[in-house]
């Protein structure tokens, strides 16, 4: 394929010689028609535009590199014309400094490159029947006006040749390749053409000379304003229809225009918004769920038996907890957690394990219809064959194509950038580089741990507690809850500034790795920014789940962290609270930050760039200078929108246990999502180039991953996070004979049954507190239920019976429940194919009824054309053996 671009697209010119063998665009003064999308001409569209500033009026570099990056550009454009494209250049209204230049494809360059990119066009109409849904009369709606935004036709397509040509279903030449099919065959070439060749080694592709500032921006147009319809009487004015019928607030119940949306930016955008709009309306049964699971736990927080024991006067006010850190802290009350344990029971529900189970199964359901989805608009977008041979390679592997090697399938000589043991050497570079960020990200979080164990002992001196306090403001504002929120709050702006440092970390390590095509580029880009981004978000909350409170010892004997901070104790009910406190922050503050970032970011840069020039309001302004002031998309397009998308998918659902809402939350924030993307797309930002794009990539099996992780991470919140499992031993093992002396099963006397006594005579001298104990009792209870046997007895402060019949039954639980939503995870995966049989046989018809149709039409060509000639051989025949006397 290298050898076929540099033979073909490429064509060696090597350095110009002479300014007068320089071919320049054609100079041209605006016609003051503001809404025009052609050349002065009327009749060539503009397919691209290029801006630079006029070298003669820059003042920031030397004359001598004006100079070069006047002849770069110069022999840039020659080449383009060369290619076969025509060039405008017209000056700018508001800006003497800047150039326009604007780029047309005449049909034979369309052609050629339509066949060389393997662009899909338009054979006949799709004749194949479709069958209306039996809710269509609900879905109408919500769907947009047909009469605004008519339905596109559907046609049979197949790979363009010029050939071929008749075959194609052509009424106008002007109007068989749409805008955006136009755009991307001229931004193939401006990606692929020279313009300066040093050592032998060719500089080409309008990306680097944006780099450089040669150029300082490139991008197609867009069709009108999106605020009114072109005054235009050929344009379509579907930027403005986009806006009105999709972007437009008004519209957040209404479903997309995908056809619409994928005609105007192209495929790649079009899944995007598509994949958003099914996990979106997935999201509503889970949000449903989710708030009835929840509003269980809140009705039913009042008959929490283990809870009204925490708040009762004589039961867990007569309960005295040993202190929580060493010295500074002192003995307290256990009533002081009846807030927290009221709020505990909301969340530590069966409704909880209920939702769990269902979230393991909601989530291969979406896995599974999207695929059946994706399916459908591979079918619909003509990207079922989207193969990887089709794509083009990157421009900036091309370049670095200077080693020869051997291709075993063709057994022909082709170029790549680097040999085995070269590629051997930078994926061993990279892979050490990805290790070595991912442990500092690791570093950040025992940061966090750090000023946790610090900071809690500062707060239990300032917020002191006594036993016998009875403050309101105690009641919530308790050292454990202060360190939480203000830790969870830091842990928050932590993440959001490792975000930008792992973000260039990332890009300039899948630089380094010089991926071959565009799409090698995005899925190495998106693993490694996923790692990073998954352990900078997650950490914190794998902290909190699965490791504080779990190695803490016991009071005469705690654990300390660098042999200085005592380990974290969880709160008597567990860190389940603390785990949604956390959520909660992150998954809210994310999504706030974001929204208002992605509103106010570009939204401020236009309106600074749009009154930057003073007199703007008087002057009539082109369609090419309006665009130039919008933001640019950036190279990495919709990268940053799938990567906070599926960041919150695994808020979702790797932790969904400790938090029902967390669906609903974010139910709530892409039904605002899809909008303000749409919104940024049509209003702030140019329009991008259109790309093929055949699914949503590399993001397909990461969600699979977090699919398959979340089963496992749910489960064990619930057996070792939660207090569920400990309760339910004690319900039907511990509360009833031989071990309790309750004649039922009840959770009567749970508190006080799995609270460790601890002898306040056998604290070390080191961890004493140093507040003088008040009171007669000799004892005090251990604040996490550890489950010891009691001073005195022969394993005094070992972990009695209850604690191996709990462990047991967390093992057991997690098990069973992993292994019961495996298998039905299985089966629905089984039973749902991947493709549906009406998809499968619309693509058997289509490619049927298109190799009949180019075998007709080429049948009857050899048909035609052996006709003349046997008709001429007939004529010779009669004449040679024609009688002399005739």
């Amino acid at each position: 394929l290298v050898l076929e671009l540099n033979q073909v697209i490429i064509p060696t010119y090597g350095t110009v010689p002479d300014q007068q063998n320089l071919h320049t665009p054609e100079w041209v003064d605006f016609d003051d028609k503001p809404d025009s999308l052609f050349f002065k001409d009327g009749q060539r569209r503009i397919d691209f535009v290029l801006v630079y500033e006029d070298e003669s009026k820059k003042m920031t570099h030397r004359r001598s590199d004006r100079k070069k990056q006047k002849r770069k550009r110069q022999v840039y454009e020659s080449n383009l014309i060369n290619n076969g494209l025509q060039l405008e250049a017209t000056r700018s209204v508001l800006d003497e400094k800047l150039i326009f230049v604007k780029v047309h494809a005449p049909w034979e360059v369309l052609c050629t490159y339509a066949e060389v990119m393997h662009i899909k066009l338009p054979l006949q109409h799709n004749d194949l029947k479709t069958r209306k849904s039996a809710f269509n009369w609900f879905s109408r709606l919500f769907r947009v006006d047909e009469n605004i935004i008519k339905p596109e036709q559907e046609f049979f397509t197949a790979p363009f040749q010029k050939e071929h040509l008749s075959n194609f279903y052509i009424q106008d030449k002007d109007t068989f390749f749409n805008p955006a099919t136009r755009s991307r065959i001229v931004h193939f070439i401006l990606s692929r053409v020279e313009y300066a060749t040093k050592n032998n080694v060719k500089k080409f592709g309008i990306n680097k000379l944006l780099d450089t500032g040669i150029y300082k921006a490139a991008f197609p147009l867009h069709d009108s304003s999106f605020r009114h319809l072109s005054t235009d009487p050929s344009c379509p004015s579907e930027r403005y229809l986009l806006y009105r019928e999709w972007a437009h607030p008004k519209n957040i119940f209404k479903l997309q225009p995908l056809d619409f949306i994928r005609k105007y930016y192209g495929e790649k955008i079009g899944i995007y918004f598509a994949w958003l709009g099914f996990y979106t309306n997935m999201l509503t049964v889970a949000a449903v769920v989710g708030v009835g699971c929840f509003l269980y736990g809140y009705l039913t927080k009042d008959n929490c038996t283990w809870s009204q024991e925490v708040c009762d006067p004589n039961i867990g006010g007569n309960i005295i907890m040993c202190p929580q850190c060493d010295r500074a802290c002192t003995y307290w009350n256990l009533t002081i957690t009846c807030e927290s344990s009221k709020k505990l029971c909301i969340f530590d529900s069966y409704g909880t394990l209920v939702f769990a189970v269902f979230m393991g199964i909601w989530v291969t359901f979406f896995l599974e219809f999207w695929k059946r989805r994706q399916a459908e608009l591979e079918y619909e977008w003509d990207t079922v064959e989207y193969l990887e041979q089709e794509e083009q390679v990157r421009p900036e592997y091309e370049a670095r194509c200077t080693h020869v090697v051997m291709n075993e399938i063709t057994q022909q000589e082709e170029h790549v950038p680097y040999t085995a043991c070269g590629k051997c050497v930078r994926m061993t570079f990279c892979t050490s580089a990805i290790f070595f960020w991912i442990l500092l990200i690791i570093a950040s979080v025992v940061g966090i741990i750090v000023y946790r164990l610090s900071v809690f002992l500062a707060f239990s001196s300032k917020l002191s507690q006594h036993v016998n306090g009875t403050e309101a403001l105690r009641k919530y504002l308790t050292p454990q809850t202060a360190t939480s929120v203000t830790a969870s709050l830091i842990s928050f702006v932590v993440i959001m500034i490792l975000n930008i440092v792992y973000e260039k970390v990332a890009i300039l390590i899948t630089d380094f790795e010089l991926p071959r095509t565009q799409t090698d580029y995005e899925n190495s880009l998106t693993t490694k920014m996923f790692l990073f981004q998954f352990v900078n978000y997650y950490s914190s909350c794998f902290y909190i789940a699965f490791f504080k409170g779990k190695f803490v010892g016991h009071p005469g004997s705690p654990v300390y962290w660098l042999g200085k901070y005592r380990n974290e104790e969880c709160d008597p009910g567990g860190c389940l609270l603390e785990l949604t406190t956390q959520l909660a922050i992150i998954v809210g503050g994310k999504a706030i930050w974001n929204n208002i970032q992605e509103v106010l970011v570009p939204l401020v840069k236009n309106l600074i760039g749009r009154y930057s020039a003073a007199a703007r309001s008087e002057k009539v302004v082109p369609r090419w200078e309006h665009d130039y002031h919008l933001q640019p998309i950036g190279k990495l397009g919709l990268f940053y929108e799938y990567l906070e998308m599926v960041i919150q998918f695994g808020f979702v659902t790797l932790f969904v246990a400790s938090f029902p809402l967390a669906p609903l939350l974010a139910l709530i924030n892409n039904m605002l999502e899809i909008r303000l993307d749409a919104w940024k797309l049509t209003t702030q930002f140019r329009r991008m180039v259109p790309q093929k794009a055949q699914d949503i990539g590399a993001w397909q099996p990461i969600l699979q991953g977090i699919a398959i992780l979340a089963v496992v991470t749910n489960a064990l919140i619930i057996a070792f996070t939660s207090d569920m499992i400990p309760r339910l031993v004690y319900y039907w093992s511990f509360s009833v004979p031989p071990y309790g002396s309750h004649s039922t099963h009840t959770m009567e006397g749970y508190i006080n049954s799995t609270l460790s006594v601890f002898n306040i005579s056998d604290f070390k001298n080191e961890s004493k507190p140093s507040s003088p104990w008040l009171g007669k009792q000799t004892t005090c209870r251990q604040v996490y239920r550890d489950l010891r046997y009691p001073p005195g007895h022969q394993h005094q402060y070992e972990h009695n019976i209850y604690y191996w019949h709990v462990i047991a039954a967390k093992l057991a639980f997690i098990i069973v429940m992993e292994h019961v939503i495996y298998f039905v995870k299985f089966i629905i995966s089984y039973v749902i194919p991947d493709v549906s049989e009406k998809t499968k046989s619309k693509v058997k018809r289509e490619k049927y009824l298109t190799q009949k149709l180019l075998h007709e039409n080429d049948l009857k060509g050899v048909k035609k054309t052996m006709g003349k000639i046997a008709d001429k051989i007939i004529k010779g025949a009669d004449s040679t053996f024609r009688p002399k006397d005739e």
